[in-house]
Formats: structure tokens, C-alpha cells, sequence
């Protein structure tokens, strides 16, 4: 007589909130961003609740604004997922990576930025990591997009987003889209 073979139980990790904010200022910017979201709409782990409209915004260098440069389009969503902080990473920066993201110059022009804004209201700092988002703060083009989403939305450890919207000195434009984000 043979045995049953039982699979082994997993464990499921249960499913967090997370921000993430997208940009993107090379190519087809809009069409990018919608490729972005569908893959991680299409990805194990990831559940996109809300995408924000988008906004326009003039590219931020590490000199400053830069009007000279392509402006960017912008956009947040506000995810669930199963992934772990790093595991997650790893996740928006394969999609960067298979829509053409290059890195050469730190805060250079781009085809797609995907920065892991808030998880679960962790803080976090590692080599890889740090939550949430080092500079989500003072970034009118991440705060306006989730405020749009998110009108009680807190950033861990700096108030809520609302206020820090308010605060922002970015140009936010908003971005008549060809259609709707997802």
C-alpha cells in the first residue's frame, strides 16, 4: 500500500501596502509608464490597488532643475504585496531594466524610474534600501500623485503627505493622458 504524497505547507506571507512612484522623461513616456504598470499588474506577489493620474514635471538633476532637459511624466501607485522589501526591488528594477532603463548618470535622463516610495510604513537603511524613499518628502512629483490616491496618505516619519504637498516647491503639471493609466 502506498502513501499519499502530501505537498508541504507554505507558509503565505501576508499581503502589505506599498507606494511606488514611476517616472519617466526619454521615449515614449506615457506608453512606458503603462508598460510598467501592466507588468507589474501581471506580476506573483503584486496587487495594484490605485495608479494616480499623471503630472509633468521638469527634470531634477543633481545641479537642480534642468528645463533644458526632456520634462518628466510621473505617476504613484499604491500596491499590496506579498514580495519582501528587497524582493520588491529586485522586482521594478528587472521591469526598469526590461524597458530599457540605462544607468549611467545618477539622476540622468531615463526611460522609467520606479523608487519604492513607502512599505508598509517600515523604515529600513541598507546598502540596497532605505525606507521609506530617502527623498519622497520634498518631492512634489511623488507627493501630488499619491495625494491624488491617497488624500490621508502619512510618510513614515515625516507627516502626512498632504501637508508635505503643500510645502513642495516642484512645478506639478497635470498631464492630459491618452487614455487611462492601466
Amino acid at each position: 500500500m502506498t502513501a499519499a504524497v502530501r505537498p508541504k505547507p507554505q507558509r503565505l506571507r501576508p499581503a502589505v501596502p506599498a507606494v511606488l512612484a514611476f517616472g519617466a522623461n526619454l521615449g515614449d513616456r506615457e506608453a512606458t509608464l503603462r508598460a510598467a504598470l501592466a507588468t507589474l499588474e501581471t506580476t506573483p506577489g503584486i496587487r495594484i490597488d490605485a495608479v494616480s493620474p499623471l503630472y509633468e514635471t521638469p527634470a531634477l538633476k543633481l545641479t537642480g532643475v534642468d528645463h533644458d532637459a526632456p520634462a518628466y511624466l510621473n505617476a504613484v501607485a499604491r500596491i499590496h504585496t506579498t514580495l519582501d522589501p528587497h524582493a520588491l526591488l529586485d522586482t521594478v528594477n528587472a521591469v526598469e531594466d526590461e524597458l530599457g532603463r540605462v544607468r549611467q548618470e545618477r539622476w540622468g535622463d531615463r526611460t522609467i524610474d520606479i523608487d519604492i516610495v513607502d512599505y508598509d510604513g517600515r523604515t529600513a537603511d541598507d546598502e540596497r534600501l532605505t525606507l521609506p524613499h530617502p527623498r519622497a518628502a520634498g518631492r512634489g512629483f511623488v507627493l501630488v500623485p499619491w495625494l491624488a490616491i491617497d488624500p490621508d496618505a502619512v510618510l513614515t516619519g515625516h507627516g502626512r503627505v498632504a501637508d508635505l504637498a503643500a510645502g513642495s516647491a516642484d512645478v506639478v503639471t497635470p498631464y492630459e493622458a491618452k487614455g487611462t493609466a492601466r
